[in-house]
């Protein structure tokens, strides 16, 4: 199975000109024949807690099917990054689009501090199947609450996804969460990562995959959007740096 971690500077609060982006980098993607690409926490707005509420749409939105038929047409799943609101509700939430499906929605269920006065906790866990591979999905700061992965091991998950936004001062303690994760519950993990500004934070890139050993098998620099791809059956990796 291919995997790409897509790394992108976001254009705050311009969700036609993110789409656009996405597209440019799910069309690399295709090339290399990926079969899930993972983009960043909140990636068609940028991460904006302050805009969320305005920028929210539900998930199922039309301003989104582009994706549908992207996925239907390289037959590749995609998650992507975006305020959903449900029963007036604002939650921060990964979309997912796979080929010849309905779309899903996951939303973070572990808030950093900062967002707990803005956003909602989702309430479900969420596991991906593709080509037979359990996928578990993060979004940031659930990576940092122990129990989150200790239920995606023992739902079978053999492979641990996490959408971030993370600051050149955040960026190397989760990395090491996240090596701990692979490592301690023999899951592959990917991390996809901002390049640029968003939320006032400087973002810090550095994308990166993890064998099921726990080792560093790859991993972007921290200026370059692009996609890091891993061929999870035989831990190679290859990069792409679209500009």
């Amino acid at each position: 199975m291919k995997i790409a971690a897509a790394q992108i500077k976001p254009i705050k609060g311009d969700i036609l000109k993110n789409i656009e982006n996405h597209k440019t980098v799910i069309k690399a993607a295709a090339t290399k024949n990926v079969d899930l690409i993972i983009f960043p926490e909140l990636s068609i707005t940028g991460y904006e807690p302050e805009l969320a509420e305005q920028l929210s749409i539900d998930y199922e939105d039309q301003v989104l099917d582009v994706f549908q038929k992207m996925a239907d047409n390289n037959n590749m799943s995609i998650t992507l990054g975006m305020p959903t609101k449900s029963d007036d509700r604002l939650f921060i939430s990964s979309i997912i689009f796979e080929s010849g499906k309905r779309r899903k929605v996951y939303s973070k269920r572990h808030l950093f501090p900062t967002e707990i006065a803005i956003f909602s906790k989702g309430d479900h866990f969420f596991q991906l199947e593709v080509l037979q591979n359990k996928i578990s999905l993060a979004i940031c700061y659930d990576l940092s609450d122990p129990m989150h992965s200790q239920e995606a091991y023992q739902a079978g998950s053999n492979i641990y996804a996490a959408s971030v936004l993370n600051s050149f001062n955040g960026i190397d303690e989760d990395i090491s969460k996240l090596s701990s994760i692979a490592e301690k519950y023999h899951m592959s993990v990917v991390m996809a990562n901002f390049i640029g500004e968003s939320g006032g934070y400087e973002c810090a890139g550095k994308s990166s995959v993890w064998s099921n050993t726990g080792n560093l098998l790859g991993q972007l620099n921290d200026e370059n959007e692009g996609i890091l791809i891993v061929d999870t059956d035989h831990d190679h990796i290859e990069k792409i740096y679209i500009n």
